[in-house]
Order: structure tokens, then C-alpha cells, then sequence
């Protein structure tokens, strides 16, 4: 297994920074700001996957407080460490500074200005190290103004957001941003095919307005820019390889909700529009991405001992490629792209999380986008076709009290993860035309995330 140096010695000084700060210093921001047990607002007491209480406060700006620490800079850590075998060896490594296989690494270390700077903006922040790029990137940002009206007797909670990502705003875990897996291996092969509305994270800026009516009804709108070169190299996100939006792209949410006995339930549909400069080339035109995706979400949190969950997201992309196609980047000038995915999820006592999920992705082949030829990344048949399937046991034994020396001071969670692949870039056999398997890539993803 490789560990690298500067693996080692990232994880013995977050290791003395959480043996020696303080517990005032030390408290993650949003339990520390509100009061409330982690499992309030999350699912298994960590990680993204909200519940009611989580979505109302990220609704109303990170602001909501229990009045006693005010004062405090909303300051937070996160550390994650894994471990990751595939079932065939990667040749020339997983990565740069990487063995061909059972790599063992800090996948990310982030810092976040995260909670409530005034009485009605808020803040989540985060700047992060890549511990497989070896970079620090400013990550997911998102701060907000939130307020509430009554409009002809119609409570409204209404709120503007500056952001860098496209869903990173949103309150639901089926958009791209916040949807499961959680936390997946850096160093296992994942599929060629993606849709522009995932991959657009932290290079670009944009501001959207959203309302929620009567804890019912919610509506988001805005629009997005790709930021200048300068400032994409100053946050460490720069690729001269990756597209460039041309002008605005608009984005929109709809989402209908309703709590009742103990359940909860929301659908909804989102989407962006976005001309793109292939590669970053002006002068021979745009291509043209329009993405449009329905989601549902199912919780039973009647009863925290027992919580059961249904999720469902479908994606559609159309493409135009203009530009592409007469730059040669192209093969085909129109095209699609459709993604599935869905996740059940089950968790005891709020401590123990079994979560299945299975994600699939289809759409027209084109030999020249998904890569020809490569080894491991590309397509024998140029098709997007993948289909794969996630088991993931986790395991949290923190945050379901604020009362308890450690449930304040810190958070934990440990999960095992093995992926398996029934297709990978159009095939199950021989997909790269160099002889691998889809199944090759199957990957046992061991990892651990503090939170202090």
C-alpha cells in the first residue's frame, strides 16, 4: 500500500490540532451556533444528507441561532482519509505519486467559514486541500440573504444566494452537488460522461433568488458565468482542457414538499442552459448544453431509532455541437446524455447507515468526445453507456446529543464502500480496446471523516 509523505504529514498535524485546541475553538460551527445534536439536522448525525430541520436552516441562510455564541468567528474543520483497492491494478498508477493499487491517502482536508454572520446573511464557505492533486482549491461556496414576509396571509421565506456552483444552493441530496455517494474514492476509475451541470463546480460565479411558500412551494432562479483565467489559477481550478461558458448560463429549481406524521416528501425539477467555448476557443462559435432533471425524495423520520429514505433523480442533456464539431472535438453535432440515479437508504439509532444505489448513464456514442483509444478512461465504442452499483455500511457514534464532551467537540464518521460495475464506457468487455473489463474496476473504498 502507498502512503506518501505528505500524506503522513498532513494527518499528524490535523491529528495535534484536535488533540491539543480548545473545545470552544474546536465545536463545529452549526452545532455550536444553534445548539442542536447534529442528528437535528442530519441524517446519521453527519455529512450532507439533511433532514427537515437541516433543510429549514439552510433555507433561512446558515442564520438560526440559540442566541449563546454569537460572538464566535463560525469557524470548522474536516479531515478524510482513505484506503482504496481495485480489482485489477491501474498501469502507470491510480494517480501521480500513486501505486497501481491499494492506495491509502488523505482525499481532501478543508477549512470552513460556516454559520451566521448577521441576522439575516449567512455563510458556507470552504476551502479545501486535495490530497491526490496535491492543490488547495477554494471549494463550495455559498452565502446567503434570507428573510420571511407574510404576503395576503402566505408565509414566505425569501433569500438571495452568491455562489460557485450550480445546486450547491440546493435543499435536497438528488442534484449533483450534494447527492450520494457522499464520499467516493479519488483514486478508482470513474466513467468518461458527464453532464455540464456536474461539472461546473467552483469555475464559475453566479447569484440566484429563491422563495419557499408556505413550506410548500419552492422556486429558484439565477445565473451563472465562467470566472477569468486569472482568478481560476488563484483558486487552483484552472484547465486549459476545460470548457468555457460563453456569456450567462440561466439555472432554475422547482421543488413541491410536504411534512405530514413523520414523513416527508418532495418532487421536483431543475435545469441550466449554458453556450459553451470548447476547450476555451473563441471565434468558431458555441456549443450548446440545455439540462433538464426531475428528482424525488422519500423520509421516514417518525421515529429517529428507525429512518428509511427513497431517492430518485433523473438528468437529460442535449447537446449542440457547433463548435465542437468544427474543431474536430466532435463527432457528432447533436447528441444526449440521460442519467439515472436511485438510493435507498436505511439508518438504526441514527448511528448505523446502509445505503444502495445504483447509477446509470446512456446516451449517443461519439468516438472523439469519450476518448478512443485510451487506456482505463476511454471507449472502444465511443458510447457513454455505464451502469454500476454502490453498497455502503457506515457507522457514526457522535453528534446525537449536544450534552456529551465529545458529541461537542467533534464528529466522526467511518464507512465501507465497494462499487461494482456491470458496464464502463459503452462495454462489459474490453471496453477501452486494450483488453480491461468493466468489472476490473470494481473498487473497496475504506475511509474515515472528522469533523471538528
Amino acid at each position: 500500500m502507498t502512503v506518501t509523505k505528505s500524506t503522513v504529514s498532513l494527518f499528524v498535524f490535523f491529528l495535534l490540532f484536535f488533540l491539543l485546541s480548545s473545545s470552544a475553538n474546536a465545536l463545529p460551527s452549526f452545532a455550536r451556533q444553534t445548539g442542536f445534536a447534529c442528528s437535528a439536522c442530519h441524517v446519521q448525525s453527519f455529512g450532507p444528507n439533511l433532514t427537515s430541520v437541516g433543510r429549514n436552516f439552510k433555507l433561512n441562510g446558515y442564520t438560526q441561532t440559540d442566541g449563546k455564541n454569537n460572538n464566535i468567528i463560525p469557524l470548522s474543520g474536516m479531515i478524510r482519509g482513505s484506503y482504496t483497492h481495485t480489482q485489477e491494478a491501474q498501469a502507470g498508477g491510480a494517480a501521480p505519486r500513486f501505486s497501481k493499487n491499494d492506495n491509502g491517502t488523505i482525499d481532501e482536508a478543508a477549512i470552513f467559514l460556516a454559520g451566521r454572520l448577521t441576522s439575516k446573511v449567512g455563510a458556507f464557505i470552504e476551502g479545501t486541500y486535495d490530497g491526490v492533486e496535491n492543490i488547495g482549491v477554494l471549494d463550495n461556496t455559498d452565502i446567503r440573504f434570507a428573510d420571511h414576509a407574510d404576503v395576503a396571509g402566505q408565509k414566505v421565506v425569501f433569500g438571495l444566494t452568491a455562489n460557485n456552483n450550480p445546486t450547491v444552493t440546493d435543499l435536497w441530496n438528488t442534484t449533483p452537488t450534494w447527492g450520494f455517494p457522499w464520499s467516493s474514492s479519488p483514486l478508482a476509475p470513474t466513467q468518461s460522461a458527464a453532464n455540464l451541470i456536474e461539472s461546473l463546480g467552483s469555475q464559475v460565479i453566479g447569484a440566484t433568488a429563491y422563495m419557499m411558500l408556505n413550506d410548500m412551494l419552492y422556486i429558484e432562479a439565477g445565473g451563472y458565468t465562467s470566472l477569468p483565467k486569472n482568478a481560476q489559477k488563484g483558486i487552483s481550478v484552472f484547465d486549459a482542457e476545460q470548457a468555457r461558458l460563453s456569456g450567462g448560463a440561466p439555472y432554475w429549481r422547482i421543488a413541491l414538499q410536504k411534512d405530514w406524521s413523520g414523513h416527508y416528501g418532495a418532487v421536483g425539477a431543475y435545469g441550466l442552459h449554458g453556450d459553451v467555448n470548447p476547450q476555451r476557443i473563441t471565434g468558431a462559435g458555441t456549443d450548446r448544453y440545455d439540462d433538464f432533471g426531475f428528482d424525488l425524495t422519500y423520509q421516514y423520520l417518525a421515529n429517529p431509532v428507525h429512518i428509511y429514505e427513497f431517492t430518485a433523480t433523473y438528468l437529460r442533456e442535449n447537446r449542440n455541437m457547433n463548435a465542437s464539431s468544427a474543431l474536430g472535438f466532435a463527432d457528432k453535432l447533436k447528441s444526449n446524455l440521460d442519467t439515472v440515479r436511485i438510493r435507498t437508504g436505511y439508518t438504526f439509532q441514527q448511528t448505523y447507515g446502509l445505503n444502495l444505489f445504483y447509477n446509470q448513464t446512456t446516451g449517443t456514442a461519439d468516438t472523439v468526445i469519450y476518448s478512443f483509444g485510451d487506456p482505463i478512461s476511454g471507449s472502444r465504442t465511443g458510447n457513454p453507456l455505464s451502469q454500476a452499483f454502490i453498497a455502503e455500511i457506515s457507522y457514526t457514534p457522535f453528534g446525537k446529543t449536544n450534552t456529551s464532551v465529545m458529541s461537542t467537540f467533534v464528529n466522526l464518521r467511518l464507512a465501507a464502500q465497494y462499487v461494482h460495475n456491470f458496464k464502463f464506457n459503452g462495454s462489459v468487455h474490453n471496453y477501452d480496446g486494450l483488453g480491461r473489463n468493466a468489472v476490473n474496476n470494481d473498487a473497496f473504498y475504506l475511509n474515515g471523516w472528522l469533523a471538528f
